[in-house]
């Protein structure tokens, strides 16, 4: 197949990742059956049938007996329906049947919201096609070369599978001619309109031919959503596959009334406080899912990001590192999370109010698995409660408010966790030379022992005592003086102009990854913080420049630490990490209170782009 990517399995390509949920069809149809009959029931053309065989499907999903028949018929379909319940195949199928491989012309398209599901959906169409000859498949979409995928189109490839932005500007180089097309689908297609794509969706099928047919993939209907279907489509079937209530029935689920603008460090602490293996927060956006991760990892939690902008192999790695128990926090958007299925997961976070209850359900859904508890909170903001009724109404369920935890919650529970290790610790022994070390500190400042242990229980858990600086202060409605205020305001407000003063305490280093090669915080600082031995919290400033970054690092490197971070790499680029040794014509390092780039110019090809990121707590 043309652009190939690697071969799927069988689950991933029938999209049939998660326990199939009941039906219902809103249009006039029989009763639906005690038990779904096989595919031997579904009359798909003969290589087809065979490709379906060769993967190990027997039985369809709920969705794929529905819908499938009315599409194979030549009518258009509206499945409502989440990830995990087999849609892929359900559109899939009917679109293979309905294109003939001997025309090199396009015939069917396939629009989805990201790259990472247009690769996807292609893989799983390719899969289904393995036993028609002459069939090509292509995926088109942003943030790879024109190139290959111009010459897979010039051959001739017959169904295309892409994201709306890149097929548009196919469209643009003449490259694209839909006039032809027999079979349009629309996947994730509330996701294709909140990502604003919704004049790109009707532009593409305007060009379409008003013969073809169209089959559209939601997981909630939205007004937008059926404004298009009653422009582009003939008197569709409607299929509804019902969220898993028992899902959501099975969570323990809770809201709590959080400002936007303290929410970080709510989370933080909801977060510090729990006892679950792993957690998803979710988030609206992939620029959220950036900051937030990243603002975790800055406060020590092992965190990490996805959205649907991410590679499928980085993604893979991430979702592998969850369910090996080595990733704690993982922050999604909602397309990003999609088909995620991980019995680790104990706790979910709706950072915001989800726009619709369903994709509540299916966020709460990704926790309460395989017998397990869960846990579910959602921060609203003051004025949100309406968005709380709904919610409630939809899953049948009161959300009981929740009380976000307190810096000094947390400092109890992290040493609550420490004494639990306490016995077993007494059980190994070799303790004399503490016993010794201790007696003698005692004796010689005439301390009492339980003060002593009080003070080294605090130093343990990361509690630096009132006078030190911490962002938990303004989540817990504590008045600031005038000073904290104005200090907090500029250290909040970040950098003006050419670049930020490097902090007391720290050392600015250079590293040899950027914006070019794909460099995000969170990546940055995990690879930092794991070659070298560092925390979070050890990381402060961070600006992303083209063609590399500048890190402020506590304290400073030594050269064991700095050659193995070095040898780390983000982005398939090594760090190559070194002090920062000024802008070029620069008379040496920067000092601290240095600013990064000069006055009047530096490298002005290298100058921020809205790249500037906060990593300490």
């Amino acid at each position: 197949m043309t652009d190939a990517v690697p071969a799927p399995d069988p689950a991933t390509a029938s999209d049939h990742d998660a326990t199939t949920a009941p039906a219902t069809t809103e249009a006039p149809a029989a009763p639906e059956p005690e038990a779904t009959p096989g595919f031997d029931a579904i009359e798909l053309p003969a290589p087809l049938r065979r490709a379906v065989d060769e993967l190990g499907f027997t039985t369809p999903s709920a969705i794929q007996a529905q819908a499938i028949p009315p599409l194979l018929a030549g009518g258009d379909v509206i499945g409502v329906a989440q990830t995990g319940t087999g849609k892929t195949a359900a559109f899939g199928l009917p679109l293979l049947a309905a294109i003939d491989p001997e025309l090199r012309e396009v015939q069917g398209l396939v629009l989805a919201p990201t790259r990472e599901l247009a690769m996807q959906v292609a893989d799983a169409i390719s899969s289904f096609a393995t036993a028609i000859g002459g069939l090509d498949v292509i995926a088109v979409y942003g943030g790879s070369p024109y190139g290959p995928q111009e010459r897979a189109l010039k051959r001739g490839a017959q169904v295309v599978v892409g994201t709306p932005g890149r097929v548009m500007d196919h469209m643009r180089r003449a490259n694209l001619r839909l006039d032809t097309v027999r079979f349009a689908v629309l996947d994730e297609a509330d996701e294709m309109l909140r990502m604003g794509f919704a004049e790109d969706v009707e532009e593409i099928l305007s060009h379409s031919p008003d013969t073809r047919q169209v089959a559209l993939f939601s997981a909630t209907m939205p007004a937008a959503i059926e404004r298009v279907a009653k422009t582009h489509m003939k008197d569709p079937v409607r299929v509804r596959v019902t969220p898993q209530s028992s899902t959501v029935k099975s969570v323990n689920q809770t809201y709590a009334v959080v400002p936007f603008r303290h929410r970080t460090g709510a989370l933080a602490r909801v977060l510090a406080t729990s006892d679950a293996e792993a957690a998803i927060v979710f988030v609206r956006t992939r620029a959220a899912a950036e900051e937030v991760g990243s603002a975790l990892v800055g406060r020590g939690l092992v965190a990490a990001s996805i959205s649907g902008d991410v590679p499928q192999k980085e993604r893979e790695k991430i979702v592998e590192r969850l369910r090996e128990g080595t990733l704690q926090v993982l922050v999604a958007t909602d397309v990003a999370a999609r088909g995620l299925d991980v019995e680790k997961i104990g706790l979910v976070v709706n950072f915001d109010v989800p726009r619709e209850p369903e994709a509540y359900v299916h966020r709460v859904g990704r926790t309460g698995r395989a017998g397990r508890s869960g846990e579910a909170l959602t921060f609203i903001g003051p004025h949100e409660r309406r968005a709380l009724k709904n919610i409630e109404r939809a899953t049948k369920q009161t959300l009981a408010e929740a009380v976000i935890p307190s810096p000094r919650d947390v400092s109890k529970h992290r040493l609550a966790a420490l004494l639990e290790q306490v016995p077993a610790r007494i059980e190994r022994g070799r303790l004399e030379l503490y016993r010794e070390l201790i007696g003698e500190y005692v004796a010689e400042h005439e301390i009492d022992p339980l003060e002593l242990a009080a003070v080294l229980g605090a130093m343990t858990v990361g509690d630096e005592g009132p006078g030190a600086a911490s962002e938990d202060e303004e989540f817990t409605g504590a008045k600031l003086s005038g000073e904290d205020r104005q200090q907090r305001g500029d250290r909040d407000r970040g950098p003006r102009g050419e670049g930020a003063k490097t902090e007391h305490g720290y050392t600015s280093y250079k590293v040899g990854v950027g914006h070019t090669h794909g460099a995000r915080p969170p990546a940055i600082v995990g690879a930092i913080t794991g070659e070298g031995g560092l925390t979070g919290k050890d990381i402060g400033k961070i600006q992303i420049f083209p063609s590399f970054s500048l890190v402020q690092i506590r304290g400073s490197l030594d050269g064991e630490q700095m050659a193995r971070i070095g040898r780390a790499r983000v982005g398939g680029r090594e760090l190559r990490i070194g002090p920062d040794q000024g802008p070029r014509g620069g008379k040496g390092p920067r000092r601290e209170g240095d600013r990064p780039f000069r006055r009047d110019g530096g490298d002005r090809r290298d100058s921020p782009r809205r790249s500037f990121h906060r990593h300490d707590s």
